[in-house]
Parts: C-alpha cells; sequence; structure tokens
C-alpha cells in the first residue's frame, strides 16, 4: 500500500531533504505542494518534479493524499496541523510543533483523538551515531552517565536568515530552531527527560527584532545528571559536537550535530580509546520509513508528538528562565518518555 504525500510549505528544507527520503520509499509518493503563493508554488512543483501545485488547504485535502508533511513557518503549524487531523491525514510536522507546548498538546491528542499518525521530524535522533552512543550507554560501556555537553553553534547561511532571525511573530530565534533539536538529542541519547533549566541568550549581530542569535543552557535531568548545552546562528568556526561523561568512560563525539549521517564517536574508558561504528544511512530516510512503518500499524515515528511536547516546553523554559533570570521548571505533567 502507498503513502501519497501533501507537502505544505514550498520549503528549502522540503528540497534539500524530505522530497527525495519519501520517494527513497518503496511506497512513497509526492501527490501535490501546498504554498500560499501560487507563484512560488508552481515553480517549485516544477522544479522537484511535483504532479500538482495547490495554493489552500481545501485544494490539498481534496486530493488523494494519505500524510502532510508541515515545513511552514512555526506560527503556522498549529492551524495547519489541526485542519489536516480534520481531514483524516497523518502528520509529520517540523519542530517545533507550534509555539507553545499548550498548543503542541493541543494538536497531538486531535491526532489521537482522529487516530491518526502524528510525528515530529526531529532529525537528529535518526543519526547513527546518536543511535551508537546511546546504544553504548545502555549497554553500561560508561557507567553511570553524569555530565553532558553539546555544541550546536553554527553560522546559519543567509538563504535561511529570513524569518528565523526577524520575525519574533514567526517563532524566529535560536531557541525555537536549534535548541528544541538539542534537548531532543539529549533525551533520546541518554533515556531521561530534563526537569528543568537555567538559561543565558544573547543578540550577537545576527538577529534584530529583540530575538535572540545564541543560547547556553544548563539543563538538570531526572537521574541526577547535569547537560549544558550551546545554540548559535553566529559561529562561522566551530565544529559541532555532544559529549557524554559516565562514572567508567566518555563518549567525545565531533560533528555530528548536522542533517548529514557523518562524524565520529570515540569511546574512551581505562582501557583506552575506541572508535565506534555505526551506519550512516540518511536521517531523513530513516525518518520517512519509519513514519511509514507507524501508519501502516508497525511502529512509532522515530520522534512522536509526544517528543515533540517535550522539546517544546524545555525550550519555552529556556527563553523563560533567560527572560527571568531564574532556573525553570519543565512541565512534569508531560509523562516519561516511551
Amino acid at each position: 500500500m502507498s503513502v501519497k504525500w501533501g507537502l505544505i510549505g514550498a520549503s528549502t528544507i522540503a528540497k534539500q531533504f524530505m522530497v527525495n527520503a519519501i520517494r527513497v520509499q518503496a511506497d512513497g509518493k509526492i501527490a501535490a505542494v501546498m504554498s500560499s503563493d501560487p507563484e512560488r508554488g508552481q515553480a517549485y512543483a516544477v522544479e522537484n518534479n511535483i504532479p500538482l501545485a495547490v495554493s489552500t488547504l481545501d485544494e490539498l485535502f481534496d486530493e488523494d493524499i494519505d500524510a502532510v508533511y508541515i515545513s511552514t513557518t512555526n506560527e503556522l503549524h498549529l492551524e495547519q496541523a489541526l485542519a489536516a487531523i480534520k481531514a483524516g491525514k497523518h502528520v509529520l510536522c517540523e519542530k517545533p510543533l507550534a509555539l507553545t507546548g499548550a498548543d503542541a498538546r493541543t494538536m497531538v491528542a486531535a491526532a489521537r483523538a482522529a487516530g491518526v499518525v502524528i510525528g515530529t521530524n526531529h532529525h537528529l535522533r535518526n543519526a547513527g551515531a546518536h543511535r551508537a552512543m546511546r546504544e553504548a550507554i545502555a549497554t553500561g560501556h560508561i557507567g553511570k552517565p553524569i555530565a553532558a555537553r553539546v555544541f550546536h553553534s553554527v553560522y546559519l547561511p543567509e538563504n535561511l536568515q529570513g524569518w528565523r532571525i526577524r520575525k519574533p511573530e514567526a517563532g524566529g530565534g535560536v531557541v525555537l530552531d536549534i535548541t528544541v533539536h538539542d534537548v531532543d538529542t539529549l533525551r533520546f541519547v541518554l533515556r531521561d527527560d530534563p526537569v528543568d533549566v537555567s538559561a543565558f541568550t544573547q543578540s550577537a549581530g545576527m538577529a534584530g527584532s529583540g530575538l535572540e542569535d545564541g543560547a547556553m543552557c544548563i539543563w538538570r535531568f531526572k537521574s541526577g545528571l547535569i547537560a549544558q548545552s550551546h545554540e548559535g546562528f553566529t559561529t562561522r568556526y566551530a565544529d559541532t559536537g555532544f559529549e557524554v561523561h559516565g562514572s567508567e568512560g566518555s563518549l567525545i563525539a565531533r560533528n555530528v550535530m548536522t542533517q548529514k549521517p557523518v562524524g565520529s564517536v570515540i569511546l574512551r574508558t581505562a582501557s583506552g580509546e575506541e572508535e565506534l561504528s555505526f551506519d550512516h544511512e540518511d536521517l531523513y530516510f530513516r525518518s520517512v520509513r519509519r513514519f511509514h512503518c507507524a501508519i501502516h500499524g508497525d511502529g512509532h515515528p522515530a520522534a512522536t508528538g509526544e517528543d515533540g511536547i517535550w522539546s517544546l516546553a524545555s525550550a519555552e523554559a529556556a527563553l523563560q528562565s533567560a527572560s527571568s533570570g531564574k532556573a525553570v521548571k519543565i512541565d512534569p505533567k508531560l509523562g516519561s518518555m516511551k
């Protein structure tokens, strides 16, 4: 049984990663793209060999589609996802699911009530490097995890700047763009949930309109582990990385906070250093494959709607902390990770 997709948003990320990720699936087809700008939508459809371009959700839902991928600006996610759910479509939505944790909960509850699958496109948990780290921790290779550090400060390319650095009303800023990914990756690798966060943000010259283009966060997790994350749009020459330090060893990963299946993971213990092997499957191929399996009743999306609630609530708490100058608790009503 094929899965026919409609793209909501003629976006760069869809063009660069998702179109091919859908088409590489044996059962994946793209039926249409929706853009509120008809000329952009038509040009995008031609460029990406998509059969149909439409300019409204109603037109899209009139087509024979099973699922939608939402990659519009953040403030549009809630309305578009709820409309898709009402139309009986499965939803894979870019992060953050919405602008607030409460709205994200509304989306997930609506999908559950309608019996459709909802997933959050947190690509990093699909990386072979992060899955290797998760497995190494679960099998006791570093003993009890004590601390972690994430380095995910990059330089935002000019073609992606736009609303991310100029429009607070669209959900711009580095926290809703990158911090959500980092806390999700921490949760996935550690199999642990954050309970509170202290954060500082900065505007280092790229972002305007009161938005932040850099952030440093300290997270405390249920297990007692503490983690540091650094997110930024303005560091041209920084490497990305992820470290987890335990009672019996450390995992040192480099160049892994990326959309590409690259990087390295070193396990360092009393016995010395060992480079861990992992698969280099495209992160988005795996994301779509897992989503298709969930549609067919086999398991869950790589990142569920509940995972999207967690990451957004955590990012919300980080923004509140940066504003108030105080540590902020992360909503405990979310429940534990599945």
